[in-house]
């Protein structure tokens, strides 16, 4: 994928941009396009084919060119990616084009330019959070890792929902960057041993993750989760304690627990039961089972799926008339329904997070997560 790569980063098209663009100016488009010259690291094919894609459609609309040859295994990813996108408007494409490289600039230390409207909260490593129109966003913001989530992105998220509970703002949304919402755990994260080992480990990772899916149930205001691309574990399991999901029709929902010698997490044990019954839920946590958009849709995990080429116009179209209802009516709505369960869900994580500790420390899951690295490797 070399010559694609040295594609992606020259991207030398001819200039066909109308006079302004929906979110993003031109000046904005303009300097996302000179800032991938000063990306460093190469954040993978997946990424770069997806900037492909969204520059040809910000700039030509949609793919009416032939499809290559098979063999031309190149171009032929190059126009997969672009025919992906669809009828998708043209100002749709260049601000998540914008926003995509934005995100690869952020997560490498660069600064962002600003949008044009909106107020970013305290600077993050691993986060993008912003409130407009009556909504704060926490985007998970490492694109090249498949926005997998380490311990500084665990801290920095709680931090930014306890921010998000006392801000102006009347919705919470959850998303992330690039062609991922989250792929789980960074498996990184239990190659890190401390000097008091495994042991010491595993009772820290244990605070923090008790910690993290302590925020979600505490959380006061209607929290949505707008799953942008394949979903994994922890990403999964916390969905069952968000108030909407709404899913592209190319999102996944993935819980591979007893794969790495692991359990169930952010209190899905409790809450998938009760969402799809104990059949369904058993079907994924514990036999990894796999669930597209659809199913999880027909399941109840998630509310309502949309088509790729549409998902960004009509989910933001959608919470922003929510954002305009009244705050203290929904807030204390959203509490009395979970006043209910409250305690219930406190137990749940405290249960999970005491099996969980018990797992990290077996030889077992030690065995499960090496076999991963290796599995890895060999590819």
């Amino acid at each position: 994928f070399t010559s694609l790569a040295g594609s992606v980063y020259l991207l030398k098209e001819p200039d066909r941009f109308p006079l302004s663009c929906a979110g993003a100016t031109v000046e904005q488009f303009e300097e996302a396009k000179s800032r991938m010259s000063s990306l460093k690291q190469d954040p993978g094919n997946d990424v770069k084919l997806k900037i492909y894609a969204l520059f040809k459609q910000s700039t030509l609309g949609p793919c009416t060119t032939p499809r290559p040859g098979m063999l031309d295994f190149i171009n032929k990813a190059k126009w997969d990616a672009w025919k992906a996108l669809g009828e998708t408007p043209q100002e749709d494409a260049r601000q998540q084009y914008c926003d995509l490289i934005g995100s690869l600039v952020s997560a490498e230390g660069g600064s962002v330019a600003a949008k044009p409207s909106g107020s970013a909260s305290a600077q993050y490593e691993t986060l993008l959070v912003t409130t407009e129109d009556k909504i704060t966003t926490i985007k998970l913001n490492r694109p090249a890792k498949k926005n997998a989530i380490t311990t500084v992105m665990y801290d920095e998220i709680v931090t930014a929902l306890e921010q998000a509970g006392k801000d102006n703002s009347v919705l919470t949304v959850f998303t992330g960057a690039g062609d991922f919402y989250c792929s789980g755990n960074d498996l990184t994260n239990f190659t890190k041993i401390p000097d008091g080992g495994v042991e010491l480990m595993a009772k820290q990772a244990g605070e923090l993750l008790r910690k993290y899916v302590k925020a979600y149930i505490d959380f006061p205001k209607p929290l949505v989760a707008v799953v942008n691309g394949p979903a994994v574990g922890i990403s999964v399991t916390a969905l069952g304690l968000f108030d909407l999901v709404y899913a592209t029709e190319r999102a996944t929902f993935h819980t591979p627990f007893s794969q790495l010698g692991q359990s169930a997490e952010g209190c899905s044990s409790y809450t998938f039961p009760k969402i799809m019954g104990n059949a369904k839920a058993s079907e994924m946590l514990l036999f990894n089972k796999k669930l597209t958009a659809a199913q999880a849709c027909d399941f109840g995990l998630v509310t309502e799926v949309f088509p790729d080429s549409s998902f960004n116009s009509e989910v933001w179209t959608r919470l922003k008339s929510y954002a305009a209802l009244p705050p203290n009516s929904l807030a204390l709505s959203k509490q009395l329904i979970r006043s209910t369960e409250r305690e219930r869900l406190h137990a749940v994580n405290d249960a999970e997070v005491e099996l969980l500790v018990e797992r990290w420390t077996s030889d077992e899951c030690f065995t499960a997560i090496m076999n991963f690295f290796q599995s890895k490797a060999k590819l």
